[in-house]
């Protein structure tokens, strides 16, 4: 049995912006850390192609850094994107898992609808449920507001 987690988000803005917000590393720099009050380690590296590969690093410290590295394995701009991720925490513990992720033009926005596969435990799909994937919405949502505010 694999452990799977499905959860969507109505986010401001077209399906182009969601899917780019979400891949382009400049804009992904910013969005990580936006809802931060501390300034962090952010860097992130992304090579946009099937086969290719994004990597980021980020944590409080350069003592206390999360990596992952996410190999493209299907990639169809603005609607999906499906991504082996391998992500280790500073405790050298490392998880690979599978995630799909689709933009859909939805009420004036975009659904986006991430399905992560391959959790080694419950524990852990729960806490990517509980903490991980509403962070990181709620990092792009803040982003595309503001930069519908600026733009």
């Amino acid at each position: 049995m694999t452990l799977d987690m499905r959860m969507t988000r109505q986010l401001p803005g077209t399906p182009e912006d969601a899917f780019d917000a979400y891949t382009d590393a400049e804009k992904q720099k910013i969005w990580f850390s936006i809802l931060d009050e501390e300034p962090g380690v952010v860097e992130i590296e992304v090579d946009l192609r099937v086969g290719g590969r994004q990597t980021a690093v980020w944590g409080p410290s350069p003592e206390m850094l999360f990596r992952e590295t996410q190999t493209f394995l299907e990639i169809d701009r603005p609607h999906r994107l499906v991504t082996e991720s391998t992500g280790s925490s500073p405790d050298g513990t490392t998880m690979t898992t599978r995630i799909e992720v689709t933009f859909e033009e939805h009420d004036g926005g975009t659904l986006m609808t991430v399905v992560q596969s391959g959790f080694p435990t419950p524990e852990l799909r729960d806490f990517f449920v509980g903490e991980v994937m509403p962070g990181a919405f709620d990092r792009i949502e803040a982003y595309l507001i503001r930069e519908r505010s600026h733009g």
